[in-house]
């Protein structure tokens, strides 16, 4: 059982390490960060959420699905998600390295557009190794969390 304090914490850090995760994966082509630290940070997250409220709280809580008894954690809801998202990672990740195949450049070139006329930032650069690194994030996000919901059901 956690406490209200642990609760309050992870109602007030998780925000905010959310936010951290998405500026660290954006920024990821140009600066220090990208997918799999972005990946680590919302990991970090989630499994603060687990300790203060448990691991039935996704399911229950945020999505209002019914938690079924019974069922093994491999065949949990929440877990089968999480592989679904290490796969679709694997596959963004794969795709946007052959996609410079498709122009006759070598695997895992990249490129980027700036993108202009743009309200407050007035120009944004959004470059292709954005998309890998995107497929990293869910990688490392299906990844840690897999591993992070089947230890603690232990």
């Amino acid at each position: 059982m956690t406490t209200v304090i642990m609760k309050t914490t992870a109602r007030i850090v998780v925000p905010i390490i959310l936010v951290l995760a998405i500026s660290l994966l954006l920024q990821g082509h140009n600066l220090p960060g990208g997918g799999f630290i972005a990946g680590v940070l919302t990991t970090v997250a989630f499994a603060l959420v687990y300790v203060a409220y448990g691991l039935d709280y996704l399911d229950a809580g945020v999505l209002g699905r019914d938690v079924e008894p019974g069922r093994g954690i491999f065949e949990h809801r929440s877990v089968t998600a999480f592989r679904r998202t290490f796969i679709l990672g694997l596959a963004i990740a794969v795709a946007s390295g052959l996609g410079a195949l498709a122009f006759d450049e070598p695997f895992l070139s990249q490129t980027f557009v700036i993108v202009e006329s743009i309200p407050i930032y007035h120009e944004i650069e959004v470059a292709s190794a954005l998309a890998f690194d995107l497929g990293v994030y869910c990688v490392v996000v299906g990844v840690l969390l897999t591993i992070l919901s089947v230890v603690g059901a232990e």
